[in-house]
Parts: C-alpha cells; structure tokens; sequence
C-alpha cells in the first residue's frame, strides 16, 4: 500500500469512526436521559436514588414500587417502540426509495388501528375500565396483535401492487398511503358509531397512543418482535445501500430486490402492528427520526440503522417525559406531543437540509 493509499484508509476509518462516535454518544445521552425520565413524575425521586433502586438497593418501598411497577416499564416502553417505528421508517424510505415513507404516511399505522379496534369491539379481545390511565385493557393480545398485522399487512400488499404496476415512484405510494390512511380512518369512525357508549368513549382514548398502558408481559413481546426485526433489518443492511443506488444496480450487484422488498415490509408491518396493538397510534416518529439521523450521520444504513434506532428511542423517551409532566396531575398521550412536534420538525428538516 502506497501513501496515497494508506492516506485514504487513514481518513476512511475516521470517517467511520466518527460515526460510530455520534451513535455511542447517543447511546449515554439515552441512558442519562431515562435516568432523568424514571427520577420526573408527580413524585420526584433523585436520580442518584433512581440509580441505587435499579442496582439493587432499596432506598424506600414506596419509591421502589414507583420505579419498578410504574416508571420503569414506561421508559422502556418509550425506547423500544422509539427504537420500532423508527427502523421501521428507516427501512421503509430505502426499500420504496421514498423519502416520505414511514408506517405512519404509508397508511400503515391506521390500518393496523383499524384492525385492533376491530378485535376489541367486534371480537370483544379488550375490556373498559373506569380508571383514566387504563380505559381499555387487552385481554387476548395475540388476537388484537394479529387482527392489527393482518390490515397492516393488507395495506402493504396494495402499496407493493400499485407500485409494481404503476413502477416505484414516491409521488404513486404516497398517493396509495393516504388513500389507504383515509379509508381505514373512516373503518374505524364506522366501529365507533355502532359502538356503545361505554366502548366509543375507551375507544378514542385507546387511539391516542400512549406508552403507559403496557404492562412487563406486554413490553416484553413489544421487545422481542422488535429485536428480531431488527436483527434481520442489520443482516441486510448492505442490500439497503445497493437499492438506494437503484434497482437495476441492486439487481446488478446480484440483489434480489423484490424480495428484500417484500420481506422488509412485512417485517416493518409486524413491528408497526405489535406497537400499534398496545400502545396506540404514535405518529411522525418512523417519518423524521431516519432524517435526523441522517443529517448526522449520512446514508451509509452501517450507521443509518443504528442512529436511527438511537434518535428515535431518544426523541420519543423525551417527549414521553415532558408529556407526563406539562399538566400533571394528568398525563398527557405521548402521541399528542409527538404530533404537535413532528410536524414544524419535518418542516424545519425539508427547509433546511440539503434533501430529505
């Protein structure tokens, strides 16, 4: 190897480096950040207190219980579905080659509400209840799961049909989406109206998303679903760069890009769904995490993945903590704030980036 040569590797590996810096970075922001997020709420613990409990030391029964049975799981929650919907959206623009894409956009997460308000009111998988932070509890999560991957999927197959026969072009899925996001939109408004009152009051509160209703046993099938996805998302992360070239290169470089296609939608159906099932619809997270990550790190899916895994839990940790606090005693859904943020954020992103 040359100088020149040696030169160019030298810089290659600090490019890299930095990267791989940008993401640890964000992995102790997020660390520090759910230490500050379990320690806020209407009972303020110290953080130093946070740390001691979560190592083993109780400190103080009551604030033992907090931690472990109430904050805890809803900071994971946070983090995990974070992590979720914004691989999911990160996966989606690379495969469709859509900027827009995201479960959100792409009809994807109304459907898939669709689906599970239809398995609480029609086949009766959730019951109500009177208390504020749980008005609808899932007593047959599978059922509510599949109902809710079953129409994700659905909107999926049409997406991948229309833009097979219409070729792959942003302007056609984007159209196909909304159109889809409007017609399951309307499928739900439609349950409603025939449900009683009992069932449509416990319905529009379950349609904001929020990340306090899921219990242990429910964080860990969200976890599980969304680690094996993206364990696969990470093995094919090479074939997302070829398809972003084109798929004539992808194809050239010997890329079955109509399988990857396929197999990552689903995969980002399923993580869609699952999330969707329990925690209600959580929108803008899957749009703009990607491109904050991408204006940070670059395009490379090396890195893309992972700091859009990172952004994402990170963004949606801190809006859950903010929203538990704005107007305590009430906590407010996640999915509210992440709306009125998300918005002037994308719009922030397209004018000041070079590109979405």
């Amino acid at each position: 190897m040359n100088s020149k040569e040696g030169d160019i590797a030298a810089r290659y590996r600090e490019h890299t480096g930095r990267k791989r810096t940008y993401i640890l970075a964000g992995l102790v922001l997020l660390f520090v950040a759910s230490i500050l997020s379990i320690a806020t709420g209407s009972v303020d613990i110290p953080p130093m207190d946070v740390v001691r409990t979560l190592a083993g030391y109780s400190v103080s029964t009551t604030w033992d219980s907090i931690i472990w049975n109430v904050r805890l799981p809803q900071v994971l929650t946070a983090i995990v579905a974070g992590a979720g919907l914004a691989v999911s959206g990160v996966v989606m623009q690379s495969i469709l080659r859509n900027p827009l894409g995201s479960p959100f956009t792409l009809g994807i997460s109304n459907a898939a509400a669709f689906g599970a308000a239809f398995s609480v009111i029609i086949l009766g998988a959730g019951s109500t209840s009177s208390r504020i932070g749980d008005a609808v509890t899932i007593n047959n999560p599978y059922v509510t799961t599949v109902a809710a991957f079953v129409f994700a999927m659905l909107v999926t197959a049409i997406i991948l049909m229309f833009a097979r026969i219409r070729g792959t072009t942003p302007e056609v899925m984007i159209l196909v989406g909304v159109a889809m996001g409007s017609l399951f939109t309307a499928g739900t408004m439609f349950l409603q109206y025939f449900a009683d009152d009992v069932q449509l009051a416990s319905m529009v509160f379950w349609t904001f998303g929020d990340t306090a209703r899921a219990s242990w046993e429910e964080l860990g099938l969200i976890t599980a679903i969304v680690a094996v996805s993206i364990v696969y998302f990470i093995f094919n992360r090479w074939k997302y760069n070829a398809i972003d070239a084109g798929d004539e290169t992808a194809k050239g470089l010997g890329v079955n890009v109509e399988r990857v296609r396929l197999w990552g939608m689903i995969w980002s159906s399923l993580v869609t769904a699952i999330i969707v099932a329990f925690l209600g619809v959580i929108g803008f997270i899957g749009l703009i995490c990607p491109h904050m990550a991408r204006r940070i790190i670059g395009d490379d899916h090396r890195f893309l993945i992972a700091g859009s895994i990172v952004m994402g839990s990170l963004l949606l940790l801190c809006a859950d903590t903010v929203a538990r606090v704005m107007m305590q005693p009430y906590q407010l859904p996640v999915a509210v704030l992440t709306s009125f943020l998300g918005a002037p954020t994308f719009i922030y992103l397209i004018l000041k980036g070079r590109r979405i």
